[in-house]
This record gives C-alpha cells, structure tokens and sequence, in this order.
C-alpha cells in the first residue's frame, strides 16, 4: 500500500447544516447514509453525552467545517473544563468502504499521542518518589549502562537528548512485538551523541526507553501500569496493548493524497514562520532517505514506514509500543490531560508542582542533532520539548502559553492546560502528514475562542 494507492481525500459531511445557536447546548449527530454523511442539529442530555455546552457553539462549527474543508472521514473532539466535560463530538464513517458510522464507543490509533500517556506514567512514579529524574537510568535498569550510557539520566529519556533515537539493528516486526529484543538491543547500543549536550527526535525507541523504566521500577509494563493506574481510575477506553474484545470498536485507518516536496516546504515555512533556505537546509540533513530521522522510525528494520502495513495488523495493536500504539476515543485523551491539571470525579493524576517540573522546556538549551554546520533551528520553531511533552510555541500555539501535551503522526493530538484548567483531545482515522493540516489547529482555536 503506498501513497499513490492510498483512499482519495473526501469531504465526509454535508455543509449545508451549521450550529448556528451558540447559547443552546447541542448534539451534533452525524450518521452514514447512502455513504454521506448529513449533520443535524438537536437537544442534548445533562450528561452532555454528545454534544457541547452552553457557550462551546464555535467548537461544534469548527468541528462540522473541519469535514468540508480539508476534509475528514471520521474523527472525534471532546474538551473538559474544570475538570467536567463541556463537548464531546464525534462524527462521520469508522469505515469508510464499509460504510461504518463513527459511534461513541468507537476507537482509533493516535501514533505519538501515546508518549504523553507514557510521560504522564513516568511522572507519576516520579511524584510518589518512586524515580528521582536526575538518577542515572542504569540505578533501575543496571544492563542499560553498558557502552558509555552509564551517566544518561532518565530526564535525557524523557526529552529526546539520550543519544538513541534509532537501533542499529536488524530487528523483525515480531521482535519489536515481543519487547525484550529491543531492550536487549538498546542496552548494547552505544549513544550518537554525548548524552545531554544534543537532542533529536526519538521517534519510537522513547517508548522503550521509558517503559522498561517504568517495568524496572512496578514490575509491570508501561501498557499494564497505564490500564491500572490511569485508565481505570478515570474510567477511559484507551489501551497500550489493545485486548482482543475491543477489536469491533476500532475505526479503520485511511490515508490522504500524497504531496509533493515543494508543499512539504511551503507548509513547513507557513507553520514555522521560518525563511525558505532555512527550511530547505533543515529538511534536506533530517528527512531526506537514510536520515537520521527516517532511520529513527524504522526500529532497526523492524517498521516498514513505506507502506504502513503492520498498523493495520492485530499484532500491532495487541503489542505494546508506548511510543506510537495507543488505541482510544477523543473523551479519554481530554479526560486523562483534565486529570493532570485538575480534579476529574474525584482523581487526580498529578499534583501543580509535579506539573511545574515537568513542564520546563528542554530543547531549548541544546541543539538539533544532525543539523549541517552553521544550522541552527529555534527550539520553539522545531522542538518544544519538556520532560515528554511539547509546549505550546508558535507552531503550535495549542489552548494557550501554558499548554502542553504531545500530537501524533496522522493528525491526532492531546494535551492539558493548567491556566484554563483546560484537557483536549482530537482523534481522527484521516491520517494527513502535512505540516500545513489546519484540523487540529481550527479546534485548539475555537477552543481559546469559546474560553474567552
């Protein structure tokens, strides 16, 4: 399956419905018919089960428009306040081929999304005391600190300035399933950079990296401390290890049109505010084939990013990578970042201060590595990054200054922000690889927009 053979980019939702009432609260239903899907607007319940509160009307619009243009199959959104919900939206096709309409218990792969759950595991055992940041990772992980890594801190792991952002390899799809063969590998490696001094994107070897950690510490897997110690608690349909029986509810993935270099460029410089040569320079040392970046997503051979196969298979999704596999709806990525700034029935996650810390922005004081000499890229143009979460920054100025919270490939995107005591997540099975995808950014602007 390659990109010239991947599903055409359809608008999924008539436009003539709009929620032009934003003082009502609203159900926005979409249902499938004859393969369209048509809009209608009606009364929501009390428990806002579908639908947006009084005051959250331009969200439900920029939800709906989201569907005419760029265009989604199905997708979902959902916002909590205070640590209630104030929408829950959700419409269009699960399926497009077989006509599935997107329901409330439907769930889909949200890529990187995943790593903010896994930092917010780290963090968590980090405020009961149980990991100290500034430790070296080889204190819980003794075989770790073979070939020169004995001095990595486990902060390093979580902003991406380890120095192991790839495995030399070769691994199988079934040993990276499997888990033990890339730890045994990453113990083994030996880092690209002086650990600390330089940072770049560890794309799936994070999750790994973390969740061993995390493994050493409780003795259970990341995908099993996250089901026990997050998930349940706040009542959430989302998985690190998808079980078998929710199989039925997963929407399946569609791919938009491929697109060429010079609108990568163009969508880069729009996004980033940075000049052409620039851009061009940066893209040319980071994506281009053999890179270090597109090695990072391969796993040491074990990924096949051409195709894409192995993400529509039932192995991937039952293994755990804490990096890239989690499976959930929009409701459990807002509800789970509520509960980090706030109290949601009852739980919360983390503490303010647990959140001061690990919000400090990291990449700022080192440099992007693999950049050609004389390239220098801002941190808060290129890689925001905290201790496991992006900041809000220029390119992504998410719900406000205070905002953090991590995107995934495709589109996705989750985060929390402690001045509005806001949680947001955004899912969609359209998976659009353009840096220029305005649909995330349309719902995090009506969102700034509907708090005032």
């Amino acid at each position: 399956m390659d990109q010239s053979e991947r599903e055409r980019l359809t608008n999924a939702i008539d436009g003539g419905t709009r929620a032009t009432n934003r003082n009502e609260r609203m159900d926005i239903r979409m249902t499938a018919d004859q393969g369209r899907d048509n809009a209608s607007v009606s009364s929501g319940g009390d428990d806002l089960e579908h639908g947006v509160e009084e005051g959250w009307g331009k969200l439900a619009d920029a939800f709906r428009a989201n569907f005419e243009a760029p265009g989604e199959v199905g997708a979902a959104c959902s916002v909590y306040v205070g640590g209630r919900p104030v929408a829950n939206l959700w419409g269009g096709l699960a399926d497009r081929e077989a006509n599935r309409p997107w329901r409330k218990n439907t769930i889909v792969q949200v890529a990187s999304t995943t790593k903010g759950a896994t930092a917010i595991c780290a963090h968590m055992l980090a405020q009961r005391g149980e990991l100290d940041l500034d430790a070296p990772v080889a204190r819980y992980w003794p075989e770790f600190g073979a070939n020169g890594k004995e001095q990595i801190k486990v902060r390093w792991l979580l902003s991406h300035q380890a120095g192991l952002p790839l495995v030399d390899g070769p691994l199988t799809f079934e040993q990276a399933c499997a888990w033990h063969p890339v730890i045994r590998a990453l113990e083994a490696q030996k880092p690209l950079w002086q650990p600390g001094t330089e940072h770049v994107y560890h794309s799936v070897t994070y999750g790994f990296l973390v969740g061993e950690v995390v493994r050493r510490i409780t003795g259970k897997s990341l995908g099993t401390f996250f089901a026990e110690e997050v998930a349940a608690p706040l009542g959430l349909s989302a998985w690190i290890g998808l079980p078998e029986e929710h199989e039925e509810r997963v929407a399946r993935l569609h791919f938009a049109d491929a697109f060429s270099v010079e609108e990568l460029l163009a969508g880069m410089i729009a996004a980033t505010g940075l000049d052409a040569d620039t851009v061009t320079a940066w893209v040319e040392s980071m994506w281009s084939l053999g890179s270090i970046q597109m090695r990072a997503g391969e796993l040491g051979g074990a990924l096949d990013n051409t195709s894409g196969e192995y993400m529509l298979t039932r192995a991937w999704r039952a293994a755990e990578f804490p990096a890239a596999n989690m499976l959930a709806d929009a409701r459990s990525l807002a509800r789970m970042y509520a509960a980090t700034v706030s109290d949601v029935d009852g739980v919360r996650l983390l503490d303010p201060s647990t959140v001061e810390r690990m919000t400090v922005v990291q990449t700022d004081k080192t440099r992007m590595y693999g950049l050609p000499p004389g390239l220098d890229i801002p941190a808060d143009r290129s890689f925001y990054m905290s201790l496991g979460f992006w900041r809000a920054c220029p390119p992504a100025p998410m719900v406000g200054p205070g905002s953090f919270g991590h995107p995934g490939s495709g589109g996705s995107i989750a985060l929390g922000d402690p001045d509005a005591g806001v949680g947001f997540g955004y899912v969609t099975n359209l998976w659009n690889f353009r840096p220029d995808d305005p649909r995330a950014s349309n719902l995090a602007k009506a969102v700034r927009s509907c708090l005032g």
